[in-house]
């Protein structure tokens, strides 16, 4: 389903509107926090916070662990903007949708984007509890955030041959160095869900390539390349990938060991964001 450009770009103005109503902060970036992860929204100081309800045309989070709420504020002593509860493409929404809440980000201002997530482990190295730093990512959702009209502010063909920064990654490493925070690093597989993958399917990911499987994140990454701006993720390794581990996958240990990390990621986060986008 395509897009109309000039009403995409009037939804854009009315949720700037909406937010600038209650805030004038300018944020230097922005955090997308996923499953299990919102709660470092809470560490973020003189905050106002806003309901992505009263926000005309955002899409709706409708998965558990996603608050659904902006929150504007200061954060390692800069000034951010918290996604506290992303949207995902098997709740329904467009793949246009999905880019959303990056497009809002650049026009309150952001210069860089932080995604975390909570991804299944493909890697056997990457065990439950793992920080990975993600390195490049594969799109097997086969969407796209910019399919459609060139949207307001939006290259035609972005370039995605360093989709998640190397340099804003090797300031991270020095971070992770410096606070003795362990991690990993590898590839992202995006897949559209909601449905976890099959065994057969997760050899296939491991045979291409890819250490850890997840719901989200990519589109966003598309998206803020398409606007100019450099991208960090960071994937929580929830759980072995279908077929690698004893247990049937269940949406509840990926919140359980993303409140479990919180600390070490909360630590880390902070650090990138005193350092500030490359």
């Amino acid at each position: 389903m395509t897009f109309d450009a000039d009403t995409d770009a009037q939804h854009l103005d009315q949720a700037l509107a909406a937010v600038r109503a209650h805030s004038d902060l300018e944020p230097e970036l922005a955090l997308v926090l996923g499953s299990g992860l919102g709660e470092l929204a809470d560490d973020v100081e003189d905050a106002t916070v806003i309901s992505t309800a009263d926000v005309p045309h955002y899409p709706t989070s409708t998965v558990q662990g996603h608050a659904g709420r902006l929150v504007l504020g200061t954060l390692s002593g800069k000034p951010v903007l918290v996604i506290q509860g992303r949207v995902h493409f098997y709740e329904g929404h467009s793949a246009r949708s999905l880019g959303f809440p990056v497009r809002l980000a650049k026009a309150l201002g952001a210069k860089g984007l932080v995604l975390t997530n909570a991804a299944g482990g493909i890697n056997p190295d990457f065990g439950p509890g793992t920080l990975m730093l993600i390195t490049d990512h594969i799109n097997l959702a086969f969407a796209n955030p910019l399919a459609g009209p060139v949207g307001r502010g939006e290259g035609r063909f972005p370039d995605m041959s360093n989709p998640y920064d190397e340099e804003w990654r090797e300031q991270a490493r020095n971070i992770a160095l410096t606070n003795r925070i362990s991690y990993r690093e590898g590839v992202y597989v995006w897949t559209g869900g909601p449905s976890y993958e099959t065994p057969a399917e997760i050899r296939y990911f491991a045979h291409v390539g890819a250490d850890a499987v997840g719901m989200s994140t990519v589109p966003e990454a598309i998206q803020a390349a398409a606007l100019g701006l450099p991208v960090l993720g960071i994937s929580t390794i929830t759980n072995p990938a279908a077929g690698l581990g004893s247990e049937p996958l269940d949406h509840g240990d990926v919140l359980e060991v993303g409140r479990a990390v919180r600390s070490r990621l909360a630590a880390w986060v902070r650090g990138i964001v005193a350092e500030g986008a490359p």
